[in-house]
């Protein structure tokens, strides 16, 4: 049993967001010098996309129990109950005034965060529809002014979000699974189609072998995977694994045999992983900041570990297209370095709702460019928090969502002085009859925060 736990510490699982818009024409100037941000989202968002239906006497405002209206909208999102009992189930407020923590339990976020879109139809399906109904989605300008007014805590007055956002006109339009086309400058590892047996969870290796390139530097990822994957992560490895682990190209080596059982095999090679990409959404395009690149030794070849979900009673296909871009290392001013940070001896006792909490400190100034979380189904809500100096105490990070959290990046970066660090707090509710521990499973439990970084 030893021998297997340090074999799953060294698993590891993160979270991704989905990057993905399409142009529209641009709408009006809305950059008025001084006006209150809540005046902004009121007359340049909310009355020409929500006031129609949200109006005294309108059947949707009727059933919603929800006015925008100037005389009272500010009121009605602060003072009044959601009237979607689910939401309600869930804890959702329509607006609160914590910042952050309050973006994640807004359900008027929710409700036109139309990037989420996947999460809230999958894991919400009685939140009703997304809005605006029956017309484009916000922009993605207006989106990310009302977030850093929510997160800014939702003034009534006064200017806290970036009137300039909204030059940005694009939106968010969905992207169907396709395969990817190769980069120029770059390569292209592609894995499946692979099935995926009825009410089964399937993750396994596979082995793709690259002998051309040495250390490059990677400025960009994209990867595009049919639906029902958990996650997707790209591994090299240490230079020391041992002749006998070292995969044959293009095989499965399946985590888990058909009845369930770790093939302990097949693990052994994950003691001599090396993270560097992946993620749980169906596509994802990530960049690095400009300036910043990721250095990566490929060639010893990659490790692809797929994990996929069935609840169906069908057989489900899987498949994943990555593509990984090269910078020019004449460009890269800061090398990224991974952060990962993972709690593994921990129990949680059965029928029982048990927080943990997890604190680091760092050795050296280091600057964190993003941050994200990871669990399992049982995570009821994940908080990160700055350790000491002059922001000791401040929340940095809050996810309430285990599937899909959020991803959050940060401009300018959060400086860490040596001594200083990040306390992890992660509440899950245990409504099974046995204790969780760490473990690879859906219904294990994990306590993990990964982020980029760079030093001086």
């Amino acid at each position: 049993m030893n021998t297997i736990k340090i074999i799953l510490t060294v698993l590891i699982i993160l979270i991704f967001g989905c990057d993905d818009a399409g142009d529209k024409p641009k709408e009006k100037d809305h950059t008025v010098i001084g006006r209150d941000s809540w005046k902004i989202v009121q007359e340049d968002i909310f009355a020409s996309n929500c006031v129609d239906c949200h109006t005294v006497g309108t059947s949707f405002a009727n059933q919603s129990d929800l006015l925008l209206t100037p005389d009272v909208a500010y009121d009605q999102l602060m003072n009044h109950p959601v009237n979607n009992q689910s939401a309600l189930d869930n804890n959702l407020e329509r607006l609160g005034t914590e910042g952050l923590s309050s973006l994640y339990k807004s359900f008027l976020w929710e409700k036109i965060n139309a990037p989420d879109k996947e999460h809230f139809y999958g894991e919400h399906p009685h939140y009703g529809s997304l809005m605006p109904l029956g017309m484009p989605y916000l922009t993605n300008g207006q989106l990310e002014f009302i977030r850093q007014w929510i997160v800014a805590g939702a003034p009534e007055t006064g200017v806290v979000a970036d009137s300039s956002l909204f030059d940005d006109t694009t939106r968010f339009v969905e992207v169907e699974f396709a395969p990817l086309t190769p980069p120029e400058n770059g390569i292209q590892v592609h894995v499946g189609p692979f099935e995926v047996q009825p009410h089964y969870e399937r993750e396994f290796l596979n082995f793709v072998n690259i002998d051309t390139l040495d250390e490059v530097y990677i400025k960009q990822y994209e990867i595009s995977m049919r639906s029902g994957s958990h996650h997707f992560i790209l591994y090299t490895f240490t230079n020391v694994v041992p002749p006998m682990l070292v995969p044959d190209p293009g095989e499965y080596r399946d985590y888990r045999d058909a009845n369930g059982n770790y093939l302990i095999n097949n693990l052994a090679i994950t003691s001599y992983h090396v993270y560097f990409a992946g993620t749980q959404w169906p596509y994802m395009n990530y960049h690095f900041p400009p300036g910043v690149a990721l250095k990566v030794d490929i060639n010893n070849g990659l490790d692809q570990n797929s994990h996929y979900i069935n609840r169906t009673d069908e057989v489900q296909i899987g498949e994943v297209y990555t593509n990984i871009y090269f910078a020019d290392p004449s460009e890269v001013e800061h090398e990224a370095q991974v952060m990962f940070i993972n709690k593994t001896d921990f129990e949680l006792p059965p029928h029982e709702i048990t927080t943990l909490e997890h604190t680091i400190s760092v050795g050296e100034r280091i600057h964190i460019f993003q941050l994200f979380s990871h669990a399992h189904e049982h995570l009821l809500e994940f908080s990160v928090e700055i350790v000491g100096g002059d922001r000791d105490g401040e929340l940095v990070y809050f996810a309430y969502d285990w599937e899909h959290p959020p991803i959050l990046d940060l401009d300018p970066p959060i400086t860490l002085e040596a001594g200083e660090g990040l306390k992890l707090n992660a509440t899950y509710d245990n409504w099974t009859d046995k204790t969780l521990r760490f473990g690879l499973l859906g219904e294990d439990e994990m306590m993990i925060l990964f982020g980029y970084y760079y030093t001086d």
